[in-house]
């Protein structure tokens, strides 16, 4: 599938007032905008497996188009989401569990990249990868 294969970030646009409308505190921030994210996506049908890999953490994530399931920001904050497939975009929404408010987020692939579109609390942030 399109969004099969192994991308790392390239750069971001907006991600530091995105994390911080997350109520990620300064210091997180500053080393999260440089975290060096490396994505590998692997699609079977509706089902996808990712692995997160960045200076701050490794995380392996699988789930089911439509499916809810349980899943940790960087930071810790704990969410319940659901993917789901709209035309050549995943989209997804994930509702924070410490306070209700939901984080959607987007994956596409342009030309050659993974665009990752982010939006909480209406603060929009894009992250770019490119395969690696």
């Amino acid at each position: 599938m399109a969004f099969d294969g192994t991308w790392k970030v390239e750069r971001s646009e907006n991600y530091e007032k995105f994390m911080e409308a997350l109520g990620v505190g300064m210091m997180k921030r500053k080393l999260g905008a440089h975290d060096n994210l490396k994505i590998t996506i692997q699609q079977n049908g509706d089902k996808f497996s990712v692995k997160e890999a960045s200076n701050f953490r490794n995380i392996d994530i699988e789930f089911t188009l439509g499916v809810s399931f349980d899943y940790s920001l960087a930071d810790g904050t704990e969410t319940s989401g659901i993917w789901n497939l709209e035309g050549n975009k995943l989209v997804g929404a994930f509702t924070r569990k410490d306070n209700g408010k939901v984080l959607k987020a987007t994956r596409e692939i342009v030309g050659d990249e993974l665009v990752q579109i982010y939006v909480y609390e209406g603060v929009e942030s894009k992250r770019y990868f490119k395969r690696a």
